[in-house]
């Protein structure tokens, strides 16, 4: 399996071997020894796994999970195509700002690993397109925030030849500025000792 580092301190890309003959194929997204060589650890507990279905165009994110306790992803594209985005939100961290994309496909099967605290977001790019996610902490609705994917400040390469569609949490969504004064991003020292206890 193949490592690369991402743009964004702390996040990872992460692209397997796929064999394939005439019966299909066969991939394997995760890989605990690669994670470890490239984390210096093991995986978090997975707390939960998601599932979602997009079709062509649909935009979710910028989300994000207040820290404490915040959550960290491994995240696949199980079917079809999307551009899977992180974004580092975390005030005080060396590439605050910054945000690295992936091409995330069911031809190539690359993984992403979203530190504690990093905002995430992706395209579809074909209709059916299945994400498939493993997640250290379970969803409280409460806990989830969005940054706008619009944020001008941000400018993250939608593309653009696709008119994203957006759910209405995601039309509403702050801009990083508005989340910054509002105090509402997580801080990055914060989110270095969460991530820690992952692994306690």
């Amino acid at each position: 399996m193949q490592v690369r580092e991402l743009s964004v301190e702390g996040a990872l890309e992460f692209t397997p071997k796929v064999s394939q003959d005439d019966r299909g194929l066969f991939v394997s997204p995760f890989q605990e020894t690669s994670f470890v060589r490239a984390t210096g650890r093991r995986l978090f507990t997975v707390a939960q796994t998601n599932h979602s279905r997009s079709r062509r165009g649909v935009v979710r994110g910028v989300h994000f999970t207040v820290t404490p306790p915040g959550c960290a992803k491994y995240v696949y594209c199980a079917q079809g195509a999307a551009l899977d985005i992180v974004v580092d939100i975390r005030v005080g961290s060396p590439t605050f700002g910054a945000w690295d994309a992936v091409e995330v496909d069911s031809r190539h099967f690359r993984s992403v690993y979203f530190p504690v605290g990093v905002g995430h977001a992706f395209v579809s790019y074909r209709d059916d397109t299945v994400m498939s996610y493993m997640i250290s902490g379970e969803y409280v609705p409460e806990n989830e925030l969005a940054i706008s994917v619009l944020d001008p400040a941000l400018d993250l390469p939608l593309p653009q030849d696709i008119e994203p569609i957006l759910s209405e949490r995601d039309q509403a969504a702050m801009t990083l500025d508005e989340a910054e004064r509002r105090g509402l991003l997580p801080r990055y020292e914060k989110c270095k000792e969460a991530e820690a206890a992952l692994w306690l």
